[in-house]
């Protein structure tokens, strides 16, 4: 009876580590889509602008790919740059290109006129006019929108060079609109831990491995 047992209970881990397997095989997606997110290979430790970057592609087409740095949050709130503005909303990081640009994402296309529509009910940009100041009025919160100084940005292939290099990992965003809100800086551990087995090494790894 206990052999039995032992050879139950081995079929049900081993059937539990197959399942585990085929849900981060099914998880990982080698198609770059805009709407998906782009997860920084460890490899990428060394480049200055995206290490442990999590981004989120808005654009991705013939002629290149655009996309937005989710968990480096700057120093700088919006009511520092905009000084119409009265609420310290955080700004963050959204990329090495054109730093001294203002972008915003958002998930309320009906209160922000001419909205792009990235996917999975994000949009991208619209009346900054308007925005301010529904913004001011506390219509919209840190919740409905996000702010970047800067964008990332590709050129024709350049992102599909990237991948095949193993540079980065694509992966569905499963967070929808609520994606606004993942804004820690342990977001990159985060996805490290759900992609488990080699990855997991680096969740816990420090960011300068130099200091360790």
């Amino acid at each position: 009876m206990s052999g039995l047992f032992c050879f139950m209970s081995f079929g049900f881990h081993w059937n539990c580590l197959i399942l585990d397997i085929l849900r981060k095989v099914t998880m990982i997606d080698l198609n770059p889509k805009k709407g998906k997110l782009l997860i920084a290979e460890p490899s990428l430790s060394g480049d200055v602008s995206f290490n442990r970057s999590v981004v989120l592609l808005a654009e991705h087409n013939e002629e290149g790919s655009v996309g937005f740095i989710l968990n480096k949050p700057l120093e700088y709130h919006i009511s520092d740059l905009v000084t119409e503005i009265s609420i310290p909303l955080q700004v963050y990081n959204g990329g090495p290109v054109e730093q001294d640009n203002l972008y915003f994402i958002h998930k309320v296309p009906h209160l922000i006129d001419n909205s792009i529509e990235i996917s999975d009910g994000i949009y991208w940009g619209g009346d900054f006019e308007k925005t301010v100041h529904l913004i001011n009025k506390e219509v919209i919160s840190e919740r409905d929108i996000r702010f970047f100084l800067g964008y990332s940005g590709w050129s024709s292939l350049q992102l599909d060079e990237e991948l095949s290099s193993k540079s980065w990992i694509v992966v569905p965003n499963e967070y929808e609109s609520s994606i606004i809100q993942k804004s820690s800086v342990a977001f990159w551990k985060e996805k490290m831990v759900e992609l488990g087995g080699n990855y997991l090494l680096w969740s816990n790894a420090p960011e300068n491995p130099s200091l360790n």
